[in-house]
């Protein structure tokens, strides 16, 4: 990175409270494992999605929590930023947690409702009214904080909020992820971590973190991760997902068959949409133990 863009891109972040954090604070992502890592690469093979994988329009997100205390970690181009619509809306509910158990926003039915809507519908008007409510710039102290790191520029950035969504965010923009210049950003990586800490209570306090998990479950829009989880009896899904223009994401903790694992999916293609419940399966399957299908080295 240039001398002056690191300059910018730090100067954003110390304006956000951000520091770093001492070894024991640190909520790191496991190291790889060689075999989830072998089985996830194998997959993307086999649904003909090389290109997309080597053009860097897709990366993904594997972990596998059944055992807290040895989670298993793969990832493909999981530090790479792409544009993730509103899937990032997750980081507005932590924010808001966070807010909440400062005393600073009163956790009224009304609030839970808010809450609610931006995530499992992914209503844009109750997201703008949540940012407007939390703040831009405390959504960004959040993401940025030690505590969290779900935005650092050592693991090339993270969750990012730079702009509202839909009539009452008026569409203009606060300020752009500082590394990507995006509006609505993520790795795979970050939102596996956010996933992670969810799960190990760790998103503010347990008792919130329960919450968080609840508003995240019963999705209310069934396609891409949850339409292929369906198809194949999984229901305890908790997740988020992102759609706009060519820009597919989905992000889920799933519970099947006695296993637990986080799956993350962040794509550039037109046909994401179809290639997502695809993908989805074939995640499951390398976690549950279902047989993979024939390889495909043929790209798209």
């Amino acid at each position: 990175m240039p001398v002056r863009r690191l300059v910018t891109v730090l100067t954003v972040l110390l304006s956000f409270g951000y520091a770093r954090p001492a070894a024991a604070q640190m909520q790191l992502i496991p190291s790889i494992d060689p075999a989830l890592q072998r089985a996830l690469t194998e997959s993307v093979l086999r649904l003909g999605l090389r290109r997309a994988l080597d053009e860097g329009r897709l990366a993904l997100s594997l972990m596998d929590v059944t055992d807290a205390s040895r989670p298993r970690y793969a990832g493909v181009n999981d530090r790479q930023m792409m544009y993730a619509a509103s899937l990032p809306k997750i980081a507005i509910l932590l924010a808001g947690f966070e807010k909440v158990s400062q005393g600073l926003l009163d956790y009224t039915p009304s609030v839970k409702e808010m809450f609610t809507r931006l995530i499992r519908f992914s209503s844009n008007s109750d997201a703008s009214r949540a940012i407007a409510t939390i703040g831009f710039d405390y959504i960004a102290s959040v993401l940025t904080s030690p505590v969290y790191r779900l935005y650092d520029p050592s693991l090339n950035g993270g969750l990012w909020i730079g702009k509202a969504y839909g009539e009452l965010g008026t569409h203009e923009y606060w300020r752009r992820d500082p590394l990507a210049n995006l509006s609505h950003g993520a790795t795979s990586l970050q939102v596996a971590r956010f996933f992670w800490l969810l799960e190990r209570g760790l998103l503010v306090n347990p008792g919130f973190s329960a919450e968080i998990k609840e508003i995240l479950g019963s999705p209310g829009i069934h396609h891409k991760f949850v339409k292929g989880l369906e198809a194949i009896g999984v229901y305890d899904i908790y997740r988020k997902s992102g759609t706009w223009k060519d820009a597919h994401c989905d992000a889920a903790l799933v519970e099947h068959n006695g296993r637990k694992y986080i799956a993350v999916a962040l794509m550039k293609d037109p046909k994401g949409g179809e290639f997502l419940p695809k993908l989805i399966q074939r995640m499951d399957a390398i976690i549950v133990g279902a047989p993979p299908g024939p390889v495909s080295s043929d790209g798209e």
